[in-house]
């Protein structure tokens, strides 16, 4: 059984719309850029991005994407973290895209829905404030 235990979290809005795409080659990326999101296996190279800085020649693109982060560095020992989350906003008939790096999880959300993800996180016993963004999220 696993036991019950409290996180203190952190919330960061990241404070730009995002883009999700399909990639032929990275040649042309300005990897200079804030925030870009790799993922590569033998089917597809996929980039997330500020829409300002999408490539122009994409073999797919979706554009109309916010995200917030969850701060800190995120042990692997932790278990269920970005599950609650994506359960509940699923619950409320909001889909997810999520990456993650090796420290912590950046949960993507159509910019319709971002304000009430937010609202739903709230509502369910997430702590939020605007100016640190600190939930606190029972596991």
């Amino acid at each position: 059984m696993i036991k019950e235990s409290i996180y203190e979290l952190t919330i960061k809005k990241l404070p730009y719309q995002l883009t999700v795409c399909q990639l032929s080659d990275i040649k042309d990326l300005n990897f200079k850029n804030d925030f870009y999101f790799f993922a590569k296996t033998d089917e597809e190279l996929s980039l997330v991005c500020e829409t300002k800085n999408a490539p122009s020649k994409t073999i797919n693109r979706e554009d109309g994407w916010r995200a917030f982060k969850i701060e800190g560095q995120l042990d692997f020992s932790l278990i269920g973290i970005l599950a609650k989350i994506a359960q509940l906003l699923a619950n409320n008939g909001i889909s997810i895209f999520a990456v993650s790096t090796f420290y912590t999880d950046y949960v993507l959300v159509k910019d319709n829905n971002f304000d009430s993800a937010i609202k739903i996180l709230s509502k369910n016993n997430y702590e939020i404030k605007y100016a640190d963004c600190k939930i606190k999220l029972n596991t």
